[in-house]
């Protein structure tokens, strides 16, 4: 059992499958200048934590502790801060990628970290949201620069950034387009997306044409080839941040163009994505809830692909 001091966390001090993961008790972290400590309701699993756990990636050898989305309490506040008190429910991303730790029952960040959590949504919703909504924020508003009207292929459109994605998408105006297997169409139609690709059946290069944004949540070959299906002008944005550089010159030989881009933790972004939520169009999709003690079973489900919607541990 934790105690005043101390927390538990899910920590692992090998790579490797989901049975690396176990609980530990560890120090509870305390908040300094303009940052807050939170105690963590519900956290959301993403891609990106099961790549953590089995490669490392961005953060090396462990031990460490995973987990970046947070929806909680904040529980006490460094000096300078003035956008939140003790006892505000709040949600954010910790900053990515070397702001992890939030797969415990307490976290630290900065102040700017976090929002407001919408009082419509449980602490389950608010924590599966920042991530993927922040991902899929930054591609296409802040990069892409949605308009009302405009043609948006999601690829993978019922996974965690593309069913978020699509929503966001709706709300800006945008004709929605999604790659996704047929058995999760009639999901992605009650979402609001418009035309649906089942890409087991149907290559999407010969199903669109005159498209002006591309979300790819895919990376490789798949980049490449969305560049085909834009119009003249018309973006790619690539959520894989790394990848040949032949992809921007691809893109300037075809007249349209390429990004990559790496999710940013971000207070304006929040709020507005809170507004979504506030304003009924954006609501995140739970495909399972399990204790934190149970980290490994939501990686195990996650490790399969086959997911619809969020993952989330629940810290309470």
């Amino acid at each position: 059992m934790s105690t005043k001091n101390t927390m538990r966390a899910i920590s692992q001090d090998v790579l490797g499958g989901p049975e690396v993961l176990k609980e530990v008790e560890v120090e509870r972290p305390a908040p300094g200048p303009s940052e807050v400590l939170v105690r963590v309701r519900a956290a959301g699993v993403n891609p990106t934590d099961w790549k953590h756990r089995a490669t490392g990636l961005f953060l090396g050898r462990p031990p460490f502790v995973l987990g970046w989305d947070v929806s909680g309490v904040v529980e006490a506040v460094g000096i300078g801060v003035t956008v939140h008190a003790p006892g505000d429910e709040v949600f954010g991303m910790l900053p990515y990628p070397f702001g992890h730790g939030s797969h415990a029952e307490y976290v630290t960040a900065p102040a700017r970290s976090f929002a407001r959590k919408p009082a419509g949504i449980d602490h389950t919703e608010a924590g599966a949201l920042p991530l993927v909504s922040l991902t899929a924020w930054q591609a296409l508003v802040d990069t892409a620069d949605v308009r009302p009207g405009q043609r948006v292929l999601i690829h993978a459109a019922a996974g965690g950034v593309g069913h978020v994605a699509v929503q966001i998408a709706k709300a800006r105006g945008a004709y929605v387009i999604g790659t996704a297997s047929a058995g999760k169409h009639e999901f992605l139609r009650k979402l609001g997306a418009d035309q649906l690709i089942d890409y087991r059946e149907t290559d999407f290069t010969e199903a669109v044409r005159d498209v002006d944004v591309v979300l790819d949540t895919i990376g490789d070959d798949n980049t490449f080839k969305s560049l085909r299906v834009l119009r003249e002008g018309g973006i790619v944005v690539s959520i894989l941040p790394v990848g040949p550089e032949e992809l921007y010159e691809e893109a300037a030989r075809l007249g349209v163009r390429a990004a990559r881009m790496l999710v940013e933790a971000d207070h304006a972004g929040m709020r507005a994505v809170a507004d979504l939520v506030d304003r009924g169009l954006l609501r995140p999709t739970i495909a399972g809830a399990f204790p934190l003690a149970d980290a490994a079973e939501a990686h195990t489900l996650g490790d399969t692909g086959r997911t619809v919607g969020k993952l989330v541990l629940l810290a309470d």
